[in-house]
């Protein structure tokens, strides 16, 4: 079922996207510093385009007016086009030697999110953010939520925010009013098991939720890192669909392609046991297969 995407490999794959207008798939390495992009008829053989950053990019997002908006450690910055200067937009609110930014992504109505995440893992500091850009002020990055150690799993109805705390394994859903970016009650989408609940249960762990997609129905395809799996959610949180993957870590999913029904899953391979990645000799590839359900346009930021 999945075939692996060009000959490029990430230590950390992450943020997935397919840019309609430029018929591209687009994502970043975190720990190899640096954003990637295809060009040319998608397939095993695609050629791959490699950007250096000068810091580990967690998140990106297309521009309406061209480029790309990318969080990095210190910052959310904006290229107007691929490899062009990058113009720091606002400041992180956090201290760098400690937090980073992870997942994030635009909302439907063109306002970029960005999640942030405790390297140490040793406090629940992480946030996620809303890139605020005010009449006649500079633009601000707006705290959402917060009290988490590792910010993951974000996407968009018109009326709802999902958002996990990864080492939670809980996936969670918001109501929200999209035009005045209120959030309302919370509810719990749904709880996996970790490591220590499935080995008392005599279970196999089934990893914990990373990145994550809507499809056109609306259900929630999320990356199970360490568990091999990707899984779609309905708006109950049942799980409807179990995908297996032939890499322990994935990390985030996509749905592209000129009829947005590929499915793309970013991988990581860092830190992992070198008998894991001799059995997985593709881990840290980008992973795509037809899928029977189609996507949704990505969303645009609005400059």
């Amino acid at each position: 079922m999945w075939t692996p995407l060009a000959n490029s490999t990430c230590e950390l794959g992450e943020s997935p996207f397919w840019h309609p207008d430029e018929a591209a798939l687009y994502w970043l390495d975190i720990p190899g510093r640096a954003l990637l992009r295809t060009r040319g008829a998608i397939g095993a053989d695609v050629q791959v385009e490699r950007w250096p950053m000068p810091q580990e990019p967690g998140c990106m997002a297309p521009a309406r007016s061209g480029g790309l908006v990318i969080a990095l450690r210190d910052g959310i910055y904006r290229a107007r086009q691929w490899g062009a200067e990058l113009q720091r937009m606002v400041r992180a609110p956090h201290d760098p030697a400690t937090l980073r930014f992870n997942d994030g992504k635009c909302d439907p109505l063109g306002r970029f999110w960005a999640g942030s995440l405790n390297e140490p893992k040793t406090a629940r500091d992480a946030t996620l953010y809303c890139l605020q850009r005010p009449a006649g002020a500079p633009p601000v990055l707006q705290p959402v939520l917060g009290e988490a150690t590792t910010a993951n799993g974000l996407a968009f109805t018109q009326h709802t925010l999902y958002w996990t705390d990864t080492p939670s394994h809980a996936i969670r859903a918001w109501e929200w009013e999209s035009q005045t970016n209120t959030l309302g009650a919370a509810r719990l989408l749904h709880q996996f098991a970790d490591k220590a609940g499935c080995a008392a249960a005599g279970q196999p762990y089934g990893g914990r939720p990373d990145g994550a997609t809507l499809d056109a129905q609306g259900r929630y395809w999320v990356a199970m890192y360490e568990g091999a799996q990707l899984l779609c959610l309905d708006a109950q949180g049942a799980v409807q669909q179990s995908l297996p993957l032939p890499a322990q870590c994935p990390t985030m999913p996509c749905l592209g392609g000129e009829d947005l029904r590929t499915l793309f899953v970013t991988t990581g391979r860092k830190g992992r046991p070198a008998d894991e990645l001799q059995r997985q000799s593709h881990a840290g590839k980008v992973f795509m297969a037809r899928s029977e359900v189609q996507g949704v346009p990505v969303d645009f930021f609005d400059d």
